[in-house]
């Protein structure tokens, strides 16, 4: 836990949330109601402190990944939204407001008037031959190639 980090405070016992579900290493959250994006908007958290997805434990994250299903399916279930968006912002330049693994899991439903698509693209250049370089990093580092 980081001291300094207000999702690890909270998950000390430091500060009020209202929890939605905890557990050992993953938990879910309500954001402050001036930060929904849509009503039941839920965080979910990884336990340990990982600023994002690259230096999370394969373990955590696997269970934040999968709380994010049970949230997403559950808003199905009990408010009716049959469709989600997931959002993520990990690591420097990411535009990450919170340096601490966090996955928003916003509620959605026909016309309800929310656009949490995308708009523009990056306007960074990569070299020749970064495609190549990014498959064998992948396969140095055990994961399957399909």
């Amino acid at each position: 836990m980081a001291a300094d980090c207000v999702f690890c405070s909270l998950l000390n016992g430091d500060g009020s949330a209202d929890w939605v579900w905890r557990g050992p290493l993953a938990s879910a959250l309500l954001p402050r109601r001036y930060g929904w994006l849509a009503p039941g908007h839920t965080l979910v958290i990884s336990n340990e402190h990982a600023v994002g997805v690259q230096d999370v434990s394969s373990d955590c994250l696997q269970e934040v990944a999968l709380l994010v299903q049970r949230v997403a399916q559950q808003m199905a279930a009990t408010i009716g939204a049959q469709g989600v968006n997931v959002l993520n912002a990990s690591g420097q330049n990411s535009d990450q407001s919170v340096d601490h693994l966090h996955f928003h899991v916003v509620p959605r439903w026909a016309d309800d008037g929310l656009d949490t698509w995308v708009h523009g693209k990056s306007s960074h250049v990569l070299g020749a031959g970064w495609l190549d370089d990014l498959r064998a990093g992948l396969l140095s580092t055990g994961s399957d190639s399909r």
